[in-house]
């Protein structure tokens, strides 16, 4: 009985939500979930009821936060019907939203150093750089020159987006601050596929 008051008081998204600022703070390798429960101030046998190790915590957070990701931008390309580059154009936008929205989500997810936990993202990851890249190609798709930038376009415009969300997030930038950046860096970035 009290297990099952406990797991209904420490939920999973609360722990997943602690534990994210918490790899975010000390890193992946300096964390125990001994450590992750003593700072939300329950013992560690709380988390083992949503979460039989540390690992399977982590590919939680990183799954739900690109299953999110993913969930905005198919959203967003049903909702809007402005023609492939204008598609485009609201997506990086949005991505950008996005990263500076939930920047700790962001870290975790793209920004994270670490090999071995890299290997927890690597589908989700891909699964989202591929749709992305897929509208991306069919803007490409319509340029003369479209063949031979098909592939080596995608990852430079995700590139720099990435290097726009990362720097703001460095410099604690809100998504407000720099919207007005952010409409310019996409404008500029779609400008130059039109070219």
């Amino acid at each position: 009985m009290a297990r099952k008051a406990v797991a209904q008081e420490l939920s999973r998204e609360r722990i997943l939500e602690e534990a994210r600022q918490l790899f975010i703070q000390h890193g992946y390798h300096a964390l125990t979930m001994r450590s992750i429960a003593k700072s939300m101030g329950y013992s560690h046998g709380a988390l083992y009821y949503h979460f039989s190790e540390k690992a399977e915590l982590f590919y939680a957070l990183v799954s739900d936060d690109f299953r999110m990701l993913l969930d905005r931008m198919k959203d967003m390309l049903r909702r809007t019907r402005l023609g492939d580059l204008g598609q485009l154009e609201k997506l990086m936008f949005e991505f950008i939203r996005f990263g500076l929205e939930n920047p700790n989500h962001y870290e975790i997810m793209f920004m994270i150093k670490d090999p071995e936990l890299q290997r927890y993202s690597r589908t989700e990851q891909a699964e989202c750089l591929e749709l992305f890249a897929t509208v991306v190609r069919s803007v490409v798709s319509k340029r003369t020159d479209g063949d031979k930038k098909m592939y080596s376009l995608p990852w430079s415009l995700f590139m720099s987006l990435h290097g726009f969300i990362s720097y703001n997030i460095r410099y604690n930038q809100s998504f407000e601050d720099v919207k007005k950046l952010a409409e310019q860096h996409v404008k500029y970035l779609c400008e130059g596929l039109q070219g």
